[in-house]
Order: C-alpha cells, then structure tokens, then sequence
C-alpha cells in the first residue's frame, strides 16, 4: 500500500458519513479541536470512518456512530511528528521505541538509519524499514547520505555513493535524503557528493540539512546545492540566519540549553513561518522514558514563552507541510486520524492517542504490547574483534626508548582545538602527562587491517578508569577513553564479549555493563530494564570522569569521534583535521636520551 492508500470504500464511507447516510465507526464529541490553520481552539464534535477524519462539525449536530466518546471539553490535537530521529541512539529496536513515544502522543516519525548503516550499510536501512512494519508508529525513513560522515577520515562499515542512493530512494517507504553531513564536499563538488545530490534531486525527495557552523556566503553554497533543511542550530542568530535563507528548521530536544534564546528571537518575529518544526535526533532510552521525546520538547518551549497552539503546529502541521505529508497535520476532514487528547495546555501530557482511528494509548500505556516482527531477523555479531591486551592501549613513540617526545593533542569536548605537549617516553611508552587521558579508537567493521590509533585528551581530566562504546557517532568504531591501559582494555573486550554496548572498568573491575548486542548499538532489553541500566551507568561514569555541562558530558562521549565536525578527533584511520581534512601526524619532534639508571 502507498502511504495515502484507504482499503476499499473506506473514502467513500466517509464522505457518506460527513453527510449523514451512514454511521461513523468512531464520534468524539465535545472535544476543544486545537486548529493549527487558524491557531483557534475551538468546540467540534470529530466523526471517525476507518483510519479516516470523514467531519469536523458543530457539537452535537450528528450522533449516529457505531462507537462514541464524550471528551469533556479535553483538547484535540493532531498526533504529533518528530522530523528528525536516530532511533538508534535510544538503544532500542523500533518495536520498543514506538512503545514509549506513541504512549506520549507521537504518531510519525522521519527516521534517519544513519546509524545501523554505518554499521551495515544498505542492509541496516533495510532492517530499519522492515522492523518497523506494523506498529502504531509511522516510520517514515531518509536514506542516510554520510556513510561515511568523512570519507578519507575514517571508515565505517559501508560506504554510500550516487548508485546505493538511487537504489534506496526508489523505495516507497523512504521520503528523501537524509542529513548531509559532508559540508565540506558539497561546497567543494566532491564527485561522490555531487553524485548523492543529484539521487536526491532526481527523485524528486527531500534533502536533509546538517548546516554546523555554516554562515553568509558558505550557507547560501550549501542551500543552492539543494539542502532544505537544518537541525544544528547553535544560537538564535544562527537560526534567524538558517530561516531568513530558506531551510525549513528542525529545533531540537537534545540540545535544551539553545532554547530560551531561539524561543525569545523566534517571538520577535513578524510571525512564526510554517517552516519551524521540531525534532528529538538522539535521545537516550531513560531520558526517553522518564522525560519524553517531542512532548519533551513541547513542554519546554511553553516553559520558554512559545505558546502551546504554536509550539504543537511546529509539531504538527507545519511537520506534515515539511515532510510532504497532506494527510496529516491537522484535525480536519480527509486527513488520518492520527490524534491526540490532552487535559491541558499549560504542560502537555497526553491522556489518550488515537492512531489511524484506533484508540492506541492512554494515561501513558499502550492499551496493546507490541512484538518484534518475526520474519526480521535482527543483524548480531558485528563487532569483529579477536580480545584486545593492555599493550594495545600504551601510547608509543616510534623509534625511541627513552627521552622526549613533543606531540599533537586533542584540546576540549565537543567544540576541539588542536594544542601541543611534551611528553617523556620511558620502555618506549608514552608517560600520560598530569591532566591528560587518552583517547583510542579501531576499526571493528572487518574493512580494513584493525590498527588501534591513539591520541592525548586535554580538558576531560585525569580518567580513573575507563569508558568504552561501540556506539560512537558516525563510524561507531571501538572506542575508548581513559589512562590506565589495563582499565582501557577491560572495558574494551567487555563490549567484544557482548556484541557491542558501552561499559566502564576501574581498578580492575568493571563498574557497569550495558549490552547492545544488536549492531553494537541496540539492546533486546525491555525498555524499563534497559533504561535503569543506562541511567546507572552513566551515574557511575561520574566516578571515572569529571563531567563539566554543557559540554564535557557524558553524551559527549557517543561524538567525541565526529571527524565531519570542526577540529581535531581521532579516527580509525588516524588523528584527523576538520577543518583541513587531513589526517595528521601527531609526533612533532623526538629526543632520544639515555635511559636512568
């Protein structure tokens, strides 16, 4: 079925019903209908035929239904739509994802795969479209065009041209490209950029943004090569900027301290463009549980000063218009009856949710469980990797045994400075200098011989401990952070055991575990299970490390790898430059002396 295909008369019923010839499967009635066209709250009665609204008419003027319900003057909004996630990062397949978010008032989701296929390649979107067949949950999909994120600076398990795009964008079920993370390419006309761009263009889909950074006359490149959107807003000047030149804005729950200052720009407008909608991107599975993914989001720009019929139209209508979608978006005759009711509007919190005219969820909970598909098969075992020894996390220095060496180092969290330091070399080893930890990342996708590469972390501390994750945005190759070797590969052959996951070690003995043995990076847990355990690592993390919001966090430690990003990171391939993209030699000079007695 197309994703606006009825079954057989389910149309014409309708109409039949908005005239009064036949009965509704489905009245609400006194509902306040929240109209995100006209920003009114308003009193209707709502008539539901199938998965269709077939009226929205005056309380009280139709009555014959095969099922009514009076919502007692509750509001009546749209079921709302996240426009941009990585389901992957809530560490759960879709079956469980859509468990909680659906339960929450989330009924369309524009999934971007771009995890499972780093890892996969074109089978991991594959997966991610067939797993997600049959839930309440719309999953529509983009095809992920940066795998890798950075080619040249590292490698992933797949990598996606012009030919594997064009494939996958034929699919029904994928609505565009999803975020172009190679701005570099772009704005430099790499072939292989130019190649996915025009898959994009040709299919006549969307293409998503990742505009990080981008200003005046680079951001203008960036939309004239295509792009429409952007999600990675980084003040309320850059999101005015990003809107004023035409790219539909994505603004995210994951990124919370940015949001009174683009609540308070946005507010300064003449009037809020249909071209503001929201999106969760990566949200962990406690937070997922214990917060919320978009109703999050909502609540917060209402705390902000946005008030909620604007908030909920980004989340709604505006959403629907983005992705293309004339069948949601608003409650209104002809569109599906994906709804939502809410008790108020002051903090949203939804007391039931309709999906395609079925009462799906309510007070919270799904009134169903759902189940894994049976005929997909979850992909395991993608962590190639013979047991690691404490040797394979001692920095060295080649050709010196005892002496100096002066090196190049990673400088901060997130936003990266490159900076310099002298070491002393002792057996060949470097000795980690006080304040510095390391960080040590290989391959584990089998596409290339697996050399660990090293490098020196400044501004995270002194590591008691170490970290370990195999879910390390966008290669999610093994990565480790820490300064005790024999820590470091504790926690790294905990994940190898496993199948992928993250892990924490000091001392000798591991402090937290949590398996994610799907791809290296979802869990076969419940989701309440998985969830505490997550939350229990990432508490006892602050043992091993010092965490200093709003950067050097924990989540910090799923990106600090981004080689697409400004900057220096460490890579499977090597210690690499954003800016310049170039993998750079981090030994600067040597002094080989004689060895103390």
């Amino acid at each position: 079925m197309t994703p606006y295909s009825l079954s057989a008369g389910e149309r014409q019923r309708a109409v039949q019903a908005a005239l009064g010839q036949t009965p509704y499967d489905l009245l609400l009635t006194n509902a306040a209908v929240i109209d995100m066209a006209t920003g009114e709250i308003r009193p209707a009665d709502v008539g539901i035929v199938g998965s269709l609204i077939a009226s929205v008419h005056p309380c009280g003027t139709a009555a014959e239904a095969a099922e009514t319900q009076d919502l007692a003057g509750a509001y009546l909004s749209p079921g709302l739509i996240d426009t941009h996630v990585h389901l992957e990062s809530s560490h759960l397949p879709p079956e469980r994802y859509a468990e909680i978010v659906v339960a929450q008032g989330t009924t369309t989701v524009f999934w971007d795969p771009h995890e499972l296929a780093n890892v996969l390649g074109v089978a991991g979107v594959r997966y991610a479209i067939d797993a997600s067949r049959g839930l309440p949950l719309r999953v529509i999909c983009a095809v992920p065009s940066s795998v890798p994120s950075t080619p040249g600076l590292e490698m992933s398990g797949a990598d996606f041209g012009g030919q594997e795009m064009a494939t996958m964008l034929a699919w029904p079920e994928v609505a565009g490209v999803a975020e172009v993370m190679d701005m570099h390419g772009v704005l430099n006309g790499s072939e292989r950029m130019l190649e996915i761009l025009n898959a994009g263009l040709d299919s006549g889909k969307l293409i998503e943004g990742h505009a990080r950074g981008l200003s005046s006359a680079q951001l203008q490149a960036y939309l004239a090569a295509g792009v429409t959107s952007d999600h990675e807003l980084t003040s309320a000047a850059d999101a005015l900027e990003k809107l004023r030149a035409g790219l539909t804005l994505e603004i995210r729950g994951s990124h919370p301290y940015l949001l009174p200052e683009i609540v308070a720009a946005l507010l300064t407008l003449p009037h809020l463009s249909s071209q503001i909608t929201l999106c969760t991107d990566d949200v962990p599975p406690d937070i997922l549980l214990e917060k919320g993914g978009v109703i999050a989001l909502l609540n917060l720009l209402i705390e902000q000063g946005l008030p909620a019929t604007d908030a909920l139209r980004m989340a709604t209508l505006n959403a629907a218009i983005r992705l293309q979608r004339n069948d949601l978006g608003l409650v209104a005759a002809g569109r599906t009856a994906d709804l939502v009711v809410f008790d108020s509007l002051s903090r949203l919190q939804a007391r039931a949710v309709y999906v395609a005219g079925k009462l799906t969820a309510r007070r919270h909970k799904l009134l169903a469980p759902l189940g894994a598909n049976p005929a997909v098969k979850a992909p395991r075992d993608t962590l190639r990797l013979p047991p690691l020894a404490a040797a394979d996390f001692a920095p060295k220095v080649p050709g010196i045994r005892h002496g100096q060496a002066r090196l190049r180092n990673i400088k901060g969290a997130r936003f990266t400075q490159w900076s310099e330091v002298t070491v002393e070399v002792r057996e060949g080893e470097v000795q980690v200098p006080p304040g510095f930890s390391l960080i040590w990342v290989q391959h584990r996708h089998g596409r290339h011989p697996a050399k660990p590469q090293l490098a020196l972390l400044e501004g995270w501390g002194e590591l008691r401990g170490a970290i370990a994750t195999s879910y390390s945005h966008d290669s999610h190759n093994l990565v480790v952070l820490g300064r005790d070797a024999a820590d470091m590969a504790l926690a790294a052959n905990a994940l190898i055991a496993s199948g992928g996951g993250m892990a924490l070690s000091q001392r000798g003995a591991l402090l937290a575990q949590v398996a994610m043995p799907i791809a290296g990076m979802l869990s076969d847990l419940p989701a309440a299970e998985l969830a505490q355990q997550f939350k229990n690592l990432r508490e006892l993390s602050a043992q091993v490390a010092d965490w200093e919001p709003p950067y050097r966090v924990f989540k910090a430690i799923e990106g600090t790898c981004l080689a697409c990003n400004a900057g220096p990171h460490l890579t499977d391939l090597g210690l690499t430059d954003g800016a310049t993209r170039q993998i750079v030699e981090p030994l600067i000079a040597c002094w080989e002396t004689p060895a103390q007695p």
